[in-house]
């Protein structure tokens, strides 16, 4: 019985640019602009929905000002809840991708998965943590665990890779050899410098592991920083490398495309990168260096 999964992504600019508000005003502006378009994917029926990174409010990263703490949250928490009953009322898995607070001063940049019936199965959490250019993550983030969590949803098990992991092929991997069908990839990444990577790495991803990768990446400028333009371009790529379904570089939108995931084995059967792998012969990508 073919196995076919409507996914979506939601790419979306910020809604409240203004150093006046409170963190809190801004972060609920984000999270209401977000709604019509996650209503829009349960009525059309997405089974699989993704946010951007840190969905529920600009992407602070440029400052190094310690009032963006209070933008983190517990997860489960406030946003994780919310978002929960619109799972179950849609019967819709959703990656939710916020700034995770344990305690204070242990904050990741992190993204829970909920499954269909608004159960909490788990989260993934940003490993590598760029510090250069405007991106000054690690005076925000602790990098995340060893872990590279598959969750089994109702429709299929999907892995999440964070904005800056992308540029490392070693934890797309992992998800694969975990048993990943399809990776998601929220992302806040500005035009310039890795533009020209956006579709490159993610496509090579798909291919090396024979698996679906979903990846967002939000829209507009931010005061007021102003690093940049984020260029959208969200996209899905399937196993052959081929992108489907491209968002635009400007607008707020919800893209959908159904996957086949019996791409997957067709793939897999062809190209048997799993089977001739020689990890035996990798020591040296785990040296500290000398």
């Amino acid at each position: 019985m073919p196995r076919n999964v409507k996914c979506g992504l939601i790419q979306c600019h910020n809604p409240m640019n203004d150093e006046k508000k409170s963190v809190a005003e801004i972060q609920a502006a984000a999270f209401e602009h977000h709604l019509p378009f996650i209503h829009e994917a349960g009525k059309k029926g997405v089974q699989i929905l993704c946010l951007q990174e840190i969905f529920n409010g600009p992407y602070f990263c440029p400052s190094q000002d310690s009032r963006w703490y209070a933008a983190a949250e517990t997860i489960p928490g406030p946003t994780t809840n919310a978002l929960a009953e619109l799972a179950k009322k849609y019967q819709m898995v959703i990656i939710v991708p916020v700034y995770e607070k344990v305690q204070e001063g242990v904050l990741y940049n992190s993204a829970a998965v909920i499954d269909a019936d608004g159960t909490y199965l788990g989260k993934y959490r940003k490993k590598h943590i760029p510090h250069t250019n405007g991106f000054w993550e690690k005076f925000f983030f602790k990098p995340g665990d060893e872990h590279y969590p598959v969750f089994q949803t109702r429709y299929a098990k999907i892995g999440v890779y964070i904005c800056y992991d992308r540029h490392f092929p070693e934890g797309a991997r992992i998800l694969g050899l975990n048993g990943a069908e399809i990776v998601f990839n929220p992302s806040a990444t500005v035009a310039g410098l890795s533009q020209y990577l956006w579709k490159l790495e993610q496509p090579a991803h798909a291919v090396a592991n024979g698996y679906f990768m979903g990846c967002i990446n939000r829209v507009g400028t931010e005061a007021p920083w102003n690093i940049g333009r984020f260029y959208g371009s969200s996209y899905f790529v399937n196993p052959r490398g081929e992108i489907i379904n491209c968002a635009s570089e400007d607008k707020d939108e919800l893209i959908v495309s159904d996957l086949d995931l019996d791409m997957i084995q067709t793939v897999r059967n062809t190209w048997q990168f799993f089977r001739d792998r020689r990890p035996e012969t990798y020591e040296r990508m785990t040296d500290i260096g000398e």
